[in-house]
């Protein structure tokens, strides 16, 4: 462990046990409150809101940790053992957040009494948009910076967001790993998060538009596990309080429905070829016909 990993450590225990005492009447082995999430969809929201419940319980201040199937510079996929490993590495009352694929060992911890999880995703049209501003412009150490800076313009970058780059492997022989499908394939590792009642699902729309009931039943999923002395309307409070857009690098704007505004009709063509039902499943549309 380098100086900076120990320090951080030690830290991040100090508050724990700060917090603990704050909140000594209440146990402290509350399950770990687990965030997962589909990339570009709200994660850092998300992650605001879990941390909401410091406040109310004697939960960590800030995140135990982040993990995402993929390493960012490198474009690298990791192994599944290192997912499991991770999700063994958390602890009662941490808060974690990640872009976790649903393998069935994953799973099967995941919906085990160790974890709350909720699993937060969006409109798969505006996750493609936001992630043609996300790479073009706010992530420069971002494996696929450079050539989404080569292409000629944002239609170009948009048809590779829902297109994927066939041939980003065949580039990167050398990380047999990485790969960039299309959108409904990269969404598909996490499309069984969806199927399991111990998981809450949230759609990001209802949080900018239905906030106050999406943040109740967050708030109740949570207290079906662990009933906490706290009143509803403190913990709730503390939910809301705790959202800060500003410090959300891909919260640009919180609007929902902004693929209107990029998608041309070809746009359209494409995106349904890849992704078939894709939004029927996920509640986003009653059928192809958008």
């Amino acid at each position: 462990m380098s100086i900076k990993s120990s320090l951080r450590f030690t830290i991040y225990q100090t508050e724990k046990l700060t917090q603990r005492l704050r909140f000594a009447p209440q146990p402290a082995s509350l399950p770990t409150l687990l965030g997962i999430s589909f990339p570009k969809s709200g994660t850092h929201l998300l992650d605001q809101i879990l941390l909401g419940f410091s406040n109310a319980a004697p939960y960590s201040k800030r995140l135990h940790s982040f993990y995402a199937e993929y390493e960012g510079e490198s474009g690298k996929k990791r192994e599944p053992k290192q997912a499991l490993a991770w999700l063994d590495s958390l602890h009662p009352c941490d808060i974690a957040s990640a872009h976790l694929f649903a393998r069935p060992e994953a799973v099967a911890r995941v919906i085990s009494p160790k974890f709350v999880p909720y699993f937060i995703f969006r409109d798969p049209r505006d996750v493609v948009v936001s992630h043609v501003f996300y790479v073009t412009d706010m992530e420069a150490r971002h494996v696929h910076h450079e050539y989404y800076q080569s292409l000629p313009d944002f239609n170009a970058r948009l048809n590779v967001s829902i297109l994927g780059r066939p041939d980003f492997r065949a580039e990167r022989s050398q990380s047999a790993d990485a790969d960039f499908p299309n959108i409904a394939d990269r969404f598909a590792p996490y499309l069984d998060w969806i199927n399991h009642p111990e998981i809450m699902a949230i759609h990001f729309e209802d949080l900018i538009h239905n906030r106050a009931a999406t943040l109740t039943r967050i708030m109740d999923h949570l207290l079906a596990r662990a009933p906490l002395p706290a009143t509803r309307q403190l913990i709730l409070n503390s939910l809301e309080t705790s959202i800060n857009p500003t410090k959300s690098p891909t919260f640009r704007s919180g609007k929902t429905g902004e693929w209107k505004k990029h998608f041309t009709d070809e746009h359209k063509k494409i995106f349904k070829n890849v992704a078939g039902d894709l939004l029927v499943k996920l509640g986003y549309e009653k059928d192809g016909d958008w």
